[in-house]
């Protein structure tokens, strides 16, 4: 497959090449927003380090540090969500953003489509050194219930290893 070619502008990166719809459709890289292919921030970074996408700036190549560099200015997280976004990725799951939820992901089983089902996680990232009230988990474990998807927390420790906990809301 040919190197996609995405462009960025301000905070966002998009495409309208032909082998990003392809990748799209095969892996469920970018969302369609009319004619293109727009990236998350995690997405893009990635698939740069797969050697699937370079990133421009009118003309001129960007490269995986002052990506970086320019992300953290927009996302003050992007540290800690990368690595959750990749080690999850490369255990076969789809990784959608979950803005509009408050958290930082959506996860999907393994063989599920984003469109033809529903997320089964919400995902929370937060360092193994971070504090999270009982108030705070509590809120995130509402989140998660209403939207009916299970909270799975993301734990990164000093070493850069990453420990998941799932919350399930269970009846007695």
């Amino acid at each position: 497959m040919k190197k996609i070619k995405a462009y960025l502008v301000g905070r966002v990166i998009s495409t309208n090449s032909a082998e990003a719809q392809s990748l799209h459709k095969k892996s469920c890289f970018g969302e369609p927003i009319g004619e293109k292919i727009q990236y998350s921030f995690s997405e893009t970074l990635f698939l740069i380090e797969k050697g699937k996408l370079d990133i421009f700036a009118r003309e001129k190549k960007i490269t995986k540090k002052e990506l970086l560099k320019k992300f953290q200015r927009f996302d003050k997280k992007i540290q800690i969500k990368y690595p959750v976004f990749k080690d999850l990725r490369e255990r076969g799951y789809i990784i959608k953003t979950a803005l509009k939820f408050g958290a930082e992901f959506r996860v999907y089983e393994k063989g599920a489509r984003p469109g033809t089902k529903h997320a089964k996680w919400i995902v929370f990232t937060d360092y193994e050194s971070g504090k999270l009230t009982w108030h705070e988990f509590s809120a995130k474990n509402r989140v998660a219930h209403s939207t009916r998807k299970n909270l799975l927390l993301a734990i990164v420790d000093e070493e850069g290893d990453i420990t998941y906990y799932e919350i399930k809301w269970i009846r007695p």
